[in-house]
């Protein structure tokens, strides 16, 4: 059996700076859930949380038992928006959009995940498995950098990287992506870190 870190594996995707930099993140394969609604209220949000830890644990074990190869399960990640930026309202989230994901290995393949994500859904009554895909996904060319603390004080971060996105002469280029390297069903808000990046384009 082999042991496989995917933190050092996909470096540059989990590790940030204090302060903003760019990036290129390929494309990789992720559970996805999607859904909408308030994350603090909206009972879909807490379902996906509740549905892709455990089928990403099934996915662990079921390449374990495929390949020989263990790793550790990745962090939550989160893609977020609105379809008007223009009702953007940060006191408002009822009309926020996103997609929760985990990042997966490359020996979890399409076939392998679906088959896991019907056993486990099935077997422990997931409540969004019906939900839950395959899919690979990768920023491209973003901009980043690290926030400690709670995530309702991303405020003054967030800004900053936009702030460094205008001048280094880029746009916007898809969704806000959150990368939770701190667990977020245990940490203290005070101690968690999370990744904040920006797909840009020129």
């Amino acid at each position: 059996m082999s042991s496989v870190d995917l933190k050092k594996t996909y470096r540059d995707h989990y590790t940030a700076r204090d302060e903003p930099v760019l990036v290129e993140i390929a494309a990789r394969p992720f559970l996805m859930i999607d859904g909408e609604g308030d994350p603090n209220t909206a009972q879909a949000y807490q379902d996906a949380l509740a549905t892709l830890y455990p089928l990403a644990y099934g996915v662990r074990k079921a390449v374990k038992d495929a390949t020989g190869i263990a790793y550790t399960v990745m962090p939550l990640e989160g893609l977020w928006w609105v379809d008007d930026w223009a009702e953007f309202d940060i006191a408002d989230k009822s009309n926020w959009k996103w997609t929760m994901l985990i990042s997966l290995p490359d020996e979890a393949t399409p076939d392998l995940d679906a088959a896991v994500i019907a056993d486990v859904t099935a077997k422990k009554d997931l409540p969004s498995g019906d939900l839950a895909r395959y899919q690979h996904f990768g920023d491209g060319p973003a901009a980043q950098i690290l926030h400690r603390g709670p995530y309702a004080a991303e405020g003054p971060t967030i800004a900053r990287l936009h702030g460094f996105i205008t001048d280094e002469g880029y746009r916007f280029g898809g969704e806000h992506h959150e990368i939770y390297l701190t667990d977020v069903r245990r940490s203290a808000p005070e101690n968690n870190r999370t990744i904040i990046r920006q797909p840009v384009t020129r």
